[in-house]
């Protein structure tokens, strides 16, 4: 099998930070998962990072000012057309789904019991992706894509292409990553 380049392989861009946002309207990264802004600076980063051609997902617990329960969903979706959130809690991929837009969810896996807990979430809530913290373990990628039925995205303390590769071999189907050199 050919080794893909870089410019090739399934990278979301993470944005936490606003400076960063100039590289992601610049990059051929086609997915985002916006984890900085406010409510008064959304409007015009979301719209931004349209025009430039990206897929938008607000992270709900990232953005200052954004409520956390069905009201900001469909305020979100309506006001500023965004393609999906991210979100640890399961009300809100709950939310997502009921206003139609796409849903990620965010899952720690700190030790046995969470990684669980967090598949029969999974199974309850069934949103369109997981997002799988910290992505540098290839074991728990393999064992928990075997048991979801959604795309598995990984992120969280990847910092080399070695690491981006070792994960999409063992399962990841995206990386999430905020280092704009991978976005290319």
């Amino acid at each position: 099998m050919q080794k893909q380049h870089m410019d090739e392989l399934p990278i979301i861009a993470s944005i936490t930070k606003p400076e960063q946002i100039e590289a992601v309207l610049k990059s051929k990264v086609k997915r985002v998962n916006l984890m900085t802004g406010d409510m008064m600076t959304l409007s015009s980063i979301v719209s931004e990072l349209h025009k430039a051609g990206k897929q938008v997902h607000v992270h709900l617990e990232m953005v200052s000012g954004l409520g956390r329960d069905l009201s900001a969903v469909q305020y979100l979706s309506k006001t500023f057309g965004i393609d999906g959130i991210v979100s640890t809690k399961s009300n809100m991929i709950a939310a997502a789904r009921q206003v139609g837009i796409g849903s990620i969810q965010r899952i720690f896996a700190i030790d046995t019991a969470a990684v669980e807990t967090a598949i029969k979430m999974i199974g309850q809530v069934q949103p369109d992706e997981v997002e799988l913290m910290p992505g540098l373990m290839p074991r728990v990628i393999r064992d928990l894509k075997q048991k979801i039925n959604s795309p598995l995205i990984v992120g969280g303390l990847i910092r080399h292409e070695e690491e981006i590769r070792q994960a999409l071999a063992n399962g990841a189907d995206y990386v999430s990553i905020g280092d704009k050199r991978y976005w290319l």
